[in-house]
């Protein structure tokens, strides 16, 4: 689906009907854009509570510091990319 809209003189954009009504956004929604070199996507952004148990974890690791899981996963990507 392609709709079209105007950017106003302060940089704002009007989401069409058809788009908030494809994207399912209601007012207070958060969206995020991607930007691949010309061209920007826009999509909703999830509620991440709605992803609470998506994940299965095992027990060894549950009790786990935040912190701590997200150093090793740090050092896990950078890793990966050398």
């Amino acid at each position: 689906m392609d709709v079209a809209a105007k950017l106003t003189s302060k940089g704002q954009v009007t989401i069409p009907k058809p788009v908030r009504d494809a994207l399912e956004l209601a007012e207070g929604d958060a969206v995020v854009f991607r930007i691949e070199g010309k061209t920007a996507t826009m999509a909703r952004t999830p509620n991440l509570l709605d992803l609470a148990g998506s994940i299965d974890v095992p027990a060894s690791r549950r009790s786990e510091r935040w912190g701590e899981v997200r150093r090793a996963s740090r050092k896990t990507r950078s890793a990966k990319r050398r």
